[in-house]
């Protein structure tokens, strides 16, 4: 099985309450061959925890690195071309970390797995929760 980039709230989901994702799915994740998350990711957690709009249990400066080893997920960086990529995305959507996570996959050819079905106006792969 090929690799997968998880969206923000879907990564979440794993980590805090994993039958949100449903079983066949966590199956099918565990088998991947890696668990993206990228660094959009975080800055967007980091970002709401700090706006009051995400509870963690701790911060996420030590939330993050702790659940990302234990859950054997990798960090995918940000790379110039997955922001080219993204500021020339249709403008289906103006979130600036799903546009970026969308533009990730695109340049990776990898799927994206997230509920979001605003993902659907673009030209990428999806894995639905």
């Amino acid at each position: 099985m090929s690799a997968r980039l998880i969206d923000t709230h879907v990564w979440l989901w794993l980590q805090a309450d994993p039958a949100r994702v449903g079983a066949d799915l966590r199956k099918e994740l565990e088998t991947a061959s890696r668990l993206l998350l990228s660094v959009a990711s975080s800055w967007e957690i980091a970002i709401k925890y700090r706006l009051g709009k995400l509870p963690l249990p701790s911060p996420p400066d030590s939330y993050l690195p702790k659940r990302i080893r234990t859950s054997g997920t990798e960090v995918l960086p940000i790379e110039l071309d997955h922001c080219l990529r993204a500021g020339s995305l249709p403008p289906h959507h103006h979130d600036a970390f799903d546009r970026l996570l969308i533009a990730q996959a695109q340049a990776l050819r990898i799927p994206i797995v997230t509920a979001d079905p605003v993902f659907d106006a673009y030209d990428v792969r999806t894995v639905r929760v």
